[in-house]
């Protein structure tokens, strides 16, 4: 396709190198020998000769000539407009561009009240602060089809994949701790990721799962290194995140204590390696927002949507125009015969 500078908008060609030909006629009536061209001029009276019946049919023969050129030139230029495959142009439409399928796993265990982060200068639960920080990564994430996980004692799908952004962010601001049971069920969460990439048959894509979690898996059917073994098995990437901070004073005295003594390292890296991902550790708030922009930078962000116009070939109405031109030179040349 071609688009030319000096066309309306909303008219282009498919082939526009077709122009080229369109001197042909002229440099093959150069190519002719010079009596052939002159051939229409071999009749020349002068005037007042007193044969002005000649003189008015010479006239009449070159009107004649004259007219037929006109419509010949005409016709092979319509014939080269229809050859050029004229094309009309709607509106500007878009779509969007498939990207990966990434899901989001989000513990929603009891442990994840523990307030050991900060927010805009105040201490938040670590839920709220995975909100804040994952919500910003979601709306970076064009282009790819999001989905929701939630687990706690149970796994279960809040958002099927989807290019709808906004609609996944409000679901997960609207996840609440201990929604799914107090205690961790990381082996579900992944085989319900193995599940739905299955279920969905899609293999061309990248599949793509972050789990985030601040414990040891505690609940659930299957083992969490079983899992990753089957996420491996379909083409599954799982980076895992290990929330909390391992410092917090608590009480009246100000004891330190480590808030993250249950967190299992072992196994989320083992998870990761074994599935190609990697394991990030977030200590606080800042933290967690650098490891989702290494995300970023691991799996890039697709475009969003892609623009196209919808063209229509109309190469038909000059090709009618040439069909009908030469026509009226074939009906003349006929008439013209009949009439000597």
């Amino acid at each position: 396709m071609s688009s030319l500078p000096f066309l309306p908008a909303g008219v282009d060609f498919a082939w526009p190198w077709v122009a080229l030909l369109a001197p042909l006629p002229l440099s093959l009536r150069s190519l002719l020998p010079a009596a052939a061209q002159g051939r229409d001029s071999a009749l020349r009276v002068p005037a007042g000769t007193g044969l002005s019946a000649l003189d008015g049919a010479e006239q009449s023969v070159r009107t004649r000539l004259s007219l037929r050129v006109i419509i010949a030139l005409l016709a092979w230029c319509a014939l080269i407009v229809a050859a050029m495959r004229p094309q009309l142009l709607a509106d500007a439409q878009s779509s969007p561009v498939t990207g990966r399928n990434l899901m989001l796993a989000v513990d929603l265990s009891g442990s994840m009240e523990a307030k050991d982060f900060k927010l805009a200068g105040r201490s938040v639960d670590r839920l709220t602060a995975t909100k804040a920080v994952a919500g910003d990564f979601i709306a970076r994430r064009t282009g790819d089809r999001l989905g929701l996980i939630l687990f706690g004692e149970r796994a279960y799908l809040q958002t099927p994949l989807t290019f709808d952004r906004q609609t996944l962010k409000t679901l997960l601001f609207e996840a609440a701790i201990g929604l799914a049971g107090e205690k961790t069920a990381i082996g579900d969460a992944i085989a319900l990721a193995v599940k739905r990439i299955r279920d969905m048959g899609e293999n061309s894509q990248e599949q793509v799962l972050i789990l985030l979690t601040d414990g040891a898996n505690t609940a659930g059917a299957i083992e969490p290194l079983k899992a990753a073994e089957l996420a491996a098995t379909v083409g599954l990437k799982i980076y895992t995140i290990g929330i909390g901070a391992e410092r917090m004073s608590v009480g009246f005295v100000q004891r330190l204590v480590n808030p993250s003594a249950d967190l299992d390292e072992q196994t989320l890296s083992a998870i990761a390696e074994q599935t190609g991902g990697r394991y990030f550790r977030a200590r606080d708030t800042a933290a967690l927002a650098d490891i989702y922009r290494d995300l970023d930078r691991l799996e890039p962000a697709a475009d969003d949507e892609v623009g196209y116009r919808p063209r229509d070939d109309v190469f038909f109405w000059p090709a009618a125009v040439a069909a009908g031109l030469f026509a009226v030179l074939a009906l003349g040349r006929s008439f013209g015969r009949a009439v000597s």
